[in-house]
This record gives structure tokens, C-alpha cells and sequence, in this order.
């Protein structure tokens, strides 16, 4: 089953953490020779490299106060037999590290660039909703621009759902318990009908928040049912093509079946595309992908 359904929605920062300061962090020069000398003698397996790095030093924040999560690179189960667009469950591999926002775009980073607030949900530290993909695209280009490079987009669903799966390949290791999805998402049994300050619940096993909860969120892809069939099993780019584009992650408006590191959505990318007006989505936002130099 297609999932495009929504709840219309209605329309101060979370705990910092700990960052590394520098132009693109990876954690202290002897940290890093400490962990590759052990793996190279055998000493450290390799399935366990990410997690000291993503957990401990690999962060980064940039000059909007955006926090990144340093993601490693590597391979996992994609997919689901749960609905017909998950399948079929195949190994994808992500060649390449990159940073991912830690938080969904709040409302506050949305302002700063942006001069509005599309949201009806209001309040600083909530996630930017009711966007489109066009919007979010403008919003990271003067993000690069700010910055002075091009290295932020959105990411691919492919990089999307391996940075929600943590290193799990489970087929949905989290919606299959209600309690758990509780502690790491809001969702429609607890979000008491809005949004919520990004950050709230805990992190997953890369200290990512909110993934599976709060606001559905736009990735680059186009969408296209079959894809998975068809599409390379190397950093998967999406569909060369089609009039739609993927969202994923669950929001505080989905059941639990909707809050599921493989379920897959979609929604038209554009207010022109959208339908009659008013069809703006309060449960619609984005979280930003670094890549490294």
C-alpha cells in the first residue's frame, strides 16, 4: 500500500551537546591513530569503529548553531517485506561517510535564513513544518551560501534510512515495540496533536533524535514504487525521474505502522504541485545532510 495520507496540520533549543570545534571534525589526531593502530592489529573489530566516534567526538556545528552527527561509512538491509513499495529487502552500501543533522531544521534556523515561518506550530525550538521540497532546496542553498561551499543537501533515502537503522538490519527494530517507539518518538498515541522541541526523546545508537517521530521528513529522492527492484545496490541516487519525492521518519500524526525506519511516503514536492490551497502539511519537515570535503 502507497502510503501519501497526512493529518493537515496547524500552523528554546534543545541541550547542547559537546562539538569539536575546526573547520570538519573527526575527533583528536591521537584518538583517531589510537582506534586505526587497533584495527589494523586486529584488536578493534571494524563493525564497532562508528559508535565510539558517532557517540564520543565526531560532531560538528556550523555558524546557523546547526549540529551534525558524524554518520560512517558501510552497508545494511534496506527495505521490508511489511508493503509492497519496502520491497524487495535488499544490502545497500553507502561508499562514502557524511554528516547528518542531529535534529530535525527548527523553526529558529528556519527564520534565520529564511525571513518567515511557514509553521502552524510555532515556537523556536520545534521543527520547521508545513515545507516543501522546493522550500527546503532554497533553504539549503543559502545555507551553502552562508557557509561558502556546496556541500549541504538533503539526504538520500538510501543515506536516510542507514543513518536511522544505527547499525541495526532488523526489519523494523523499534515500531514492532510500542514501548520503545515511545522513548525515541512522537508519534500519534503521545504527541497530544502538535509537534514537540527537537530533541526531546533519546537519540538512536548514533545520537541521531527524532527519526521515527515528530515531523515526516522530505529527502532527495523521487519516488517510484518499484525502485527498489531495480535500483543499485551502490549509493542508490533514486529515480531519474517522476513528478513526486520521497518523505520518511513517521510524525506526530502517523500510527506506530507509519513510524518505521523502512517505511516509505511521498507528497508533491511543490505548492503548484500540491493540489487546492491550504494543502500545506503541519507534519512536513527536513533535516540537513554535510557532506565532508
Amino acid at each position: 500500500m502507497l502510503q501519501s495520507c497526512h493529518k493537515r496540520g496547524r500552523t528554546g533549543l534543545p541541550p547542547r551537546t559537546r562539538f569539536v570545534g575546526g573547520r570538519f571534525p573527526g575527533g583528536s589526531f591521537a584518538g583517531r591513530l589510537l582506534f586505526l593502530c587497533l584495527f589494523l592489529a586486529g584488536l578493534f573489530p571494524a563493525a564497532l569503529l562508528p559508535f565510539p566516534l558517532a557517540a564520543a567526538e565526531a560532531t560538528y556545528a556550523d555558524s546557523l548553531g546547526m549540529e551534525f552527527v558524524l554518520i560512517p561509512a558501510g552497508s545494511f538491509m534496506m527495505g521490508s517485506e511489511a508493503r509492497d513499495n519496502e520491497k524487495p529487502r535488499r544490502r545497500v552500501s553507502i561508499g562514502k561517510a557524511f554528516y547528518l543533522g542531529k535534529y530535525a531544521v527548527t523553526q529558529a534556523q528556519w527564520t534565520a535564513l529564511m525571513e518567515e515561518n511557514p509553521s502552524w506550530f510555532r515556537g523556536a525550538d520545534l521543527p520547521v513544518e508545513q515545507v516543501f521540497w522546493d522550500q527546503a532546496q532554497e533553504f539549503i542553498n543559502r545555507l551553502n551560501r552562508r557557509e561558502g561551499h556546496t556541500r549541504y543537501r538533503l539526504p538520500t533515502e538510501a543515506e536516510w534510512e542507514y543513518a536511522a537503522r544505527a547499525g541495526r538490519d532488523d526489519a523494523d527494530p523499534v515500531a514492532a515495540d510500542a514501548d520503545a517507539l515511545g522513548r525515541v518518538a512522537w508519534y500519534d498515541r503521545n504527541s497530544g496533536n502538535s509537534t514537540h522541541p527537537v530533541g526531546q526523546k533519546e537519540p538512536n545508537a548514533w545520537g541521531l533524535y527524532d527519526m521515527l517521530g515528530n515531523v515526516n521528513e522530505w529527502v532527495q529522492d523521487r519516488f517510484a514504487a518499484d525502485y527498489y527492484a531495480h535500483g543499485p545496490a551502490q549509493d542508490p541516487p533514486g529515480p531519474e525521474s517522476g513528478a513526486l519525492r520521497v518523505r520518511r521518519g513517521g510524525s506526530w500524526s502517523d500510527e506506530a505502522a507509519n513510524c518505521r525506519v523502512a517505511a516509505r511516503a511521498f507528497d508533491a514536492p511543490t505548492e503548484s504541485l500540491c493540489g487546492p490551497p491550504g494543502c500545506r502539511l503541519g507534519d512536513l519537515g527536513f533535516r540537513v545532510l554535510l557532506m565532508p570535503e
